[in-house]
């Protein structure tokens, strides 16, 4: 009889047959996989832009569009951004850095240096963002120090003449045409 085999893929319910993976090395090994850089975006209770920056960004479905990001537990800006019920994903461009670490940062006006002009449900899209993608929440699911955020694609769009910017093994890069 053949031995049943365990895959230890749960983050969600542990496992006493499945090996505790060091944190430091499982982040290491992630940094190999790039990906864009994000911006996401809302208004508060008084109709101030508030917005984070998300690497963790997905397509989900084409029928419904749907689009996933996964904000940390942590965050003080995502229930905020939950409380709406709205939000902006702008894919920055490569150089948007600056945004990137200004949205990053907690507490204080994050949007006083950065351009940006009222786009789908009246969240920020950023000026020279390489695409903006208006949602509404789908849902929330909670996922070990994340959650998961389901948005429904309301109105999206893009510019197809910028480049974006790029985060792989702790830096930020952008993509070079052979």
């Amino acid at each position: 009889m053949a031995q049943a085999r365990v895959y230890c893929i749960s983050v969600l319910t542990p496992d006493s047959r499945c090996p505790v993976l060091d944190t430091a090395r499982f982040r290491a090994v992630l940094g190999h996989f790039p990906s864009g850089v994000t911006a996401i975006t809302s208004h508060d209770a008084r109709d101030r832009p508030v917005g984070m920056t998300v690497a963790s960004f997905t397509s989900v479905s084409l029928t419904p569009p749907l689009v996933a990001f996964l904000p940390g537990k942590t965050s003080s800006t995502f229930p905020v951004i939950a409380g709406r019920g709205t939000f902006c994903v702008n894919v920055l461009a490569t150089d948007q850095e600056w945004i990137c670490r200004a949205l990053s940062v907690s507490g204080g006006d994050k949007f006083a240096e950065v351009p940006w002009r009222p786009g789908p449900h009246g969240d920020p899209v950023i000026d020279g963002a390489v695409a903006w993608i208006g949602r509404t929440i789908e849902a929330v699911h909670d996922a070990g120090d994340h959650r998961i955020v389901i948005g429904r694609v309301d109105d999206p769009d893009a510019d197809s003449t910028a480049s974006p910017l790029l985060f792989f093994q702790s830096r930020y890069n952008q993509l070079v045409s052979a």
